[in-house]
């Protein structure tokens, strides 16, 4: 049951997995998907990415628009399921529904649980500046993201780690993690673990809203924030009327940003700031290698945008085509 990207490498594993070391087989008797829906500007129904791939294998789909259904249930226990995987499928699963397989449902998490329960735990461990994460395969229970550990597998992350970055090294993972789950559930060596209380905030859908930068706040959180939401929903600011997406960015050195110089001289700078309430948000480097932003703390180099109705593109040659001024001001009126 799944239906993202996310989900994709682990259901081509167990599909190519057709007999583990061990010499345990097993049968791919179905998947289970959100309904197709309207993509693009043509609105033409489009199948999620699992659809696309159990077609490929020729694996029977099921596309119910809610899986609690007393018809859906019926047809589920009809397929008498000795396991059912979970990975970002997209609906809650009722008790009912986790009774039916004899091993329970497995669920495929991208966090090391219990930190980041919820809907986006990759983007937020990004957005928070962790130096590690991971997969969790879980028991699952009637809570969201609370059932008992069955295994974890970490990863470092990069000092340029985006979410999408992380979004596909941890499907490769998760997928990498749910066979060995598969191994040791079969050879009977599981151990679950029960969670315990969650080390973190709840992670949160991502909003598109979210995206917007206030340059109020310190410049390595904006540069946190930058990477966590490439590709989505994207980081933005305004220029002028126009929208303007920025993709990379780096804390900007005092030296080169000028940002300390000049918030120096501003008579409302506050205390152990290097921006102000009347320079946040001001470009006061204008370069090849881009251009630098003051922020609440520090300044911010940005070093690839995306004017809106233009291409992304590094900063350097966005400065060729559209000229940026020292003392220009980013963000809404």
């Amino acid at each position: 049951m799944g239906t993202p990207d996310f989900a994709v490498p682990c259901l081509e594993a167990l599909a190519e997995a057709k007999r583990f070391t061990d010499g345990w087989q097993h049968e791919l008797v179905a998947v289970v998907t959100q309904p197709d829906k309207p993509r693009g500007r043509s609105g033409k129904p489009a199948c999620s990415p699992v659809k696309e791939a159990a077609l490929r294998y020729e694996i029977p789909v099921y596309q119910p628009k809610r899986v609690r259904t007393e018809d859906f249930l019926t047809t589920l226990r009809g397929l008498q399921p000795d396991v059912i995987v979970v990975v970002a499928f997209g609906q809650i699963l009722p008790q009912t529904l986790l009774d039916i397989p004899r091993y329970g449902c497995l669920n495929v998490h991208g966090s090391l649980l219990p930190a980041y329960r919820g809907a986006a735990p990759i983007q937020w461990a990004v957005i928070n500046g962790e130096k590690t994460s991971g997969v969790t395969v879980m028991q699952m229970d009637a809570g969201i993201d609370t059932g008992d550990i069955l295994l974890t597998k970490e990863i470092a992350l990069s000092p340029k780690e985006t979410g999408g970055s992380l979004f596909e090294k941890l499907s490769h993972l998760g997928a990498e993690a749910l066979l060995e789950a598969f191994r040791r559930l079969e050879a009977g060596t599981l151990q679950p673990m029960k969670q315990g209380e969650a080390t973190t905030a709840y992670a949160s859908m991502l909003e598109k809203e979210m995206g917007e930068l206030d340059f109020t706040r310190p410049a390595a959180e904006l540069e946190r924030l930058i990477r966590g939401l490439n590709p989505w929903p994207s980081a933005y600011t305004w220029l002028g009327e126009k929208m303007l997406k920025i993709w990379d960015a780096d804390v900007a050195e005092p030296e080169l940003a000028g940002a300390k110089a000049e918030s120096e001289a501003k008579k409302t700078e506050r205390e152990g700031n290097l921006g102000t309430v009347s320079s946040v948000g001001t470009i006061n480097y204008v370069g090849k290698e881009g251009f630098t932003v003051i922020c609440g703390e520090g300044a911010l180099l940005v070093r690839e945008v995306q004017l809106s109705g233009k291409k992304r593109m590094a900063a350097g040659d966005f400065l060729r085509g559209y000229s940026l001024q020292k003392g220009q001001k980013l963000g809404r009126e």
